[in-house]
C-alpha cells in the first residue's frame, strides 16, 4: 500500500489534471501539478483555440462528487437541441430528448479549467508549478526533468500521472523508453473558430440550442457564451477546392461564406480578420497502450484516449477517468499498483466506444441531420422512447443524459436496432399477409 505522505505527481493543469489533483488531495495525498504554460488565470488567453465545452451528465456527476457543480454550472448555458441552419430557408430545431426535458451546457474551457484550478490551489497539500515544460522522465525511478524560465529543474515522485492532452509528454517519454505503443489517426480535417458578437446587448441567435450548419463534407457549429456571443468553430478539409487552403483573399471569404452560410454574414462583423488570423486546429484520434507501467505512471484523458469533438464527450470521458481512478483506488486500498491496471482494465474498452461514436458522430452532424430521412427516423425514435420509456433509450441520451459505460451503450443501441428491426420486417410480413389473404378471398 502507498504511503499516503508521499507526493502524487499530476502532469498537466489543463481540465482533467485539475479535477484529478482535486481528487487526489481530498484522499490525503501530497500533490504537485506541473503546467507547461504559465498561469492561464493571469495570461493572455491563445487566440482561437476555446473550442467550448458541452458539458453533460458524465462530467457534471464527476464535479458533483466534490461539490463542484453548482460553482461550474452558474455560468453554464443549456442547450436543449440542435438548431439546423440551411443554405436557404429558416433554421430547424431537434430536441436532444424525447420530452424535450434535457439539456448539454454550453461552457467556456478557460472558465472551467480556471475553476478548477482554483478548487485545487485551496485543498491543503496542493502545489501548483507553472512554466514547467516535463522534457525527461524516468518510468523506473518517477524522477522527472522540467524546463523552466529559470533553467532545468528535476524532481521525483512515487507516482506520476500524466494528464497533458493529447500531445502528452508524459506519453511521449514512455514512447521512448520503449514500454508503451501508440498510434494517432489524424483526419484530414482541422477547425478554425470565429465570433458572433452579441447583438443589441443580446444574443444574436437563440442561446438554448447548439447551432449547426451542415454542409455535407463540412460543417460549422455555433455555442453561446455568457456575455452573450457565440463562439463558432468551422469543421473544414484541410485541402481542395472547398478547404482553408482554398481561400485567401478577404474578397474570396465573404464570397464563399455569402454562398454557403450567407445569414452568417450579418452576424459576424469580424468574419474575415478572424477567419486570416486564427489558427488551423488538428484533428484527431490518440490511443495507446498500455495506459500505466509498473503501478507507477499512469495515462488519463486525452493523454491515453484523446478523441474527435464531435460528440461533446472529450472532457466528459476524462472526468469519468478521474472518477474510474478514484474507484478503483478505494476498492485496492490506494495500492497503486493494483488500482492503476484495474483503472485501466475498465476504462479502455470504453474511450475506444467513445472513439469510434464521436467519428460517426462526424458524418451524422455534416452530412445527415439536415436529411428528410434523419429527421423522420429521429422522430419515430423519440416515439419508442415515450411509448416504452426505460426500455427504448436513444444513443444521444444514453451518452449525454447518462453514465452508463460507453462500451454498454454502444451493446444496448445495437440490440434496440435489432428489435426493431425485426418488429419492422414482422409488421411488413404481417402486412404483406394481408394483402395475399386479401387477394385470394377476392378471386375465391
Amino acid at each position: 500500500m502507498s504511503d499516503r505522505r508521499e507526493e502524487i505527481a499530476v502532469v498537466g493543469a489543463g481540465l482533467a489534471g485539475c479535477l484529478l489533483t482535486c481528487y487526489l488531495a481530498r484522499r490525503g495525498y501530497p500533490v504537485a501539478l506541473y503546467e507547461r504554460r504559465p498561469d492561464p488565470r493571469t495570461g493572455q488567453v491563445e487566440r482561437g483555440r476555446s473550442i467550448n465545452l458541452a458539458l453533460s451528465e458524465r462530467g457534471l456527476d464527476a464535479l458533483r462528487r466534490i461539490g463542484l457543480e453548482r460553482q461550474v454550472m452558474a455560468d453554464a448555458l443549456p442547450m436543449a437541441g440542435r438548431m439546423i441552419h440551411p443554405v436557404v430557408g429558416d433554421p430547424q430545431f431537434q430536441s436532444y430528448s424525447s420530452a424535450g426535458d434535457r439539456a448539454i451546457n454550453s461552457i467556456s474551457r478557460g472558465a472551467l479549467n480556471n475553476a478548477l484550478i482554483n478548487a485545487a490551489a485551496a485543498l491543503p497539500g496542493v502545489r501548483i508549478a507553472f512554466d514547467h515544460r516535463l522534457v525527461g522522465l524516468d518510468p523506473a525511478t518517477g524522477e522527472m526533468t522540467f524546463e523552466t524560465p529559470q533553467g532545468k529543474v528535476t524532481a521525483a515522485a512515487s507516482v506520476v500521472l500524466g494528464a497533458d492532452g493529447a500531445g502528452s509528454a508524459v506519453r511521449g517519454q514512455l514512447l521512448g523508453y520503449g514500454v508503451l505503443t501508440e498510434s494517432l489517426d489524424f483526419l484530414d480535417y482541422g477547425y478554425k473558430e470565429l465570433t458572433i458578437p452579441p447583438l443589441g446587448g443580446d444574443f444574436a441567435l437563440d442561446p438554448g440550442a447548439l447551432h449547426i450548419w451542415p454542409r455535407g463534407t463540412s460543417m460549422m457549429i455555433a455555442l453561446p457564451n455568457p456575455d452573450r456571443s457565440f463562439t463558432c468553430t468551422l469543421f473544414w478539409p484541410t485541402h481542395g477546392t472547398a478547404s482553408f487552403a482554398s481561400l485567401g483573399s478577404p474578397a474570396a471569404i465573404e464570397r464563399y461564406f455569402a454562398t454557403h452560410y450567407p445569414d452568417l454574414i450579418p452576424l459576424a462583423p469580424n468574419l474575415v480578420d478572424d477567419y486570416q488570423h486564427n489558427p488551423i486546429g488538428v484533428l484527431g484520434t490518440v490511443r495507446c497502450t498500455p495506459w500505466q507501467v509498473d503501478g507507477k505512471i499512469g495515462l488519463l484523458g486525452d493523454a491515453a484516449h484523446a478523441i474527435v469533438p464531435f460528440y461533446g464527450q472529450g472532457a466528459n470521458c476524462a472526468f469519468e477517468d478521474v472518477v474510474e481512478l478514484d474507484r478503483c483506488l478505494d476498492e485496492c486500498g490506494d495500492d497503486w499498483s493494483a488500482a492503476l491496471p484495474l483503472y485501466q482494465q475498465r476504462r479502455q474498452a470504453n474511450a475506444e466506444a467513445i472513439a469510434q461514436m464521436a467519428l460517426a458522430n462526424f458524418v451524422e452532424m455534416r452530412d445527415k441531420v439536415a436529411s428528410p430521412v434523419f429527421q423522420t427516423r429521429k422522430r419515430i425514435e423519440h416515439a419508442l422512447e415515450r411509448a416504452l420509456p426505460g426500455h427504448y433509450v436513444s444513443q444521444y441520451e444514453l451518452v449525454s443524459f447518462s453514465t452508463t459505460p460507453y462500451a454498454q451503450v454502444r451493446r444496448r443501441v445495437r440490440r434496440q436496432y435489432q428489435v426493431v428491426g425485426a418488429l419492422a420486417a414482422g409488421a411488413v410480413a404481417a402486412l404483406a399477409g394481408a394483402v395475399l389473404a386479401l387477394g385470394r378471398g377476392r378471386r375465391g
